[in-house]
């Protein structure tokens, strides 16, 4: 490991998404290093609480906070649960998304309202709520954002996602200047192409999608999550205390160019 396993002791964690196939990984990294973790998502209790069991968290540094973040109401509740369970707020992850396979001709108009609540809107309703909350604590906390390699680099047939990042990464930008003054750090992570979900059953049974996603990794293959998970690792830490504004890249090269 590059950090002690106590490099998080101490700090407080609200993780939106963070029962996804990416963001197990994550919270688990987190909680191994010390961090108590408020995971929020939006399945049924029962099934969070045994996805959690099955998973090995402590149930003393790690509890679930079901909220639909879409709704300002409820990310601010969510929020609030963080702060009630462990007393404080200092990090945020923005980490609930979607995605959306579809040529941009054919993209329905309620699956574009539906990407951008999920991806954009509900990262701008946590972010700001905790913003509001690490003001009220006099917390320098951290607000991280989770970004993608297609924020700068048009993928085919997922534009309004593509679109939802590249709003994401002002969104943190802008942020992270109104924010400075109060302490609060500001960043994003950008993955490239992660070997779970939509991505992986693409790689797995689109032989067009593979060729293409092949050729877009310099490194050769996909991303395992661990890797992302290295990298909230990293900017959660104290390691990433004089970083703010900023989009870090962990994706396999894939935004040295564009493919096609």
């Amino acid at each position: 490991m590059p950090f002690t396993s106590n490099c998080l002791e101490g700090k407080v964690i609200l993780i939106t998404g963070g029962l996804g196939a990416i963001g197990r990984v994550v919270v688990s990294r987190l909680l191994a290093h010390g961090a108590r973790v408020a995971v929020n998502d939006v399945v049924p209790e029962k099934s969070a609480e045994a996805a959690m069991q099955e998973a090995g968290w402590p149930q003393d540094r790690c509890r679930y906070v079901r909220a639909d973040i879409t709704q300002a109401s409820e990310a601010q509740a969510a929020v609030a649960k963080a702060r009630e369970y462990f007393g404080r707020l200092n990090i945020v992850l923005c980490h609930a998304g979607m995605a959306h396979s579809c040529p941009i001709v054919d993209y329905p108009e309620s699956e574009w309202e539906r990407i951008m609540a999920v991806n954009l809107k509900s990262a701008f309703l946590v972010a700001q709520a905790a913003a509001r909350a690490m003001i009220e604590q006099g917390v320098k906390g951290k607000i991280v954002f989770t970004s993608s390699w297609v924020q700068d680099t048009p993928w085919p047939d997922i534009t309004p996602y593509n679109v939802t990042k590249s709003g994401m990464k002002m969104l943190m930008r802008g942020m992270a200047r109104e924010l400075a003054a109060k302490g609060i750090r500001v960043n994003s992570i950008a993955p490239g192409i992660v070997a779970v979900g939509m991505a992986k059953r693409q790689w797995d049974t689109e032989p067009d999608y593979r060729r293409r996603a092949e050729k877009a990794i310099p490194l050769g293959f996909m991303q395992p999550p661990e890797s992302v998970a290295d990298a909230f690792l990293f900017l959660c830490s104290d390691a990433s205390d004089y970083m703010t504004g900023t989009t870090l890249l962990v994706d396999g090269g894939c935004s040295l160019y564009p493919m096609d």
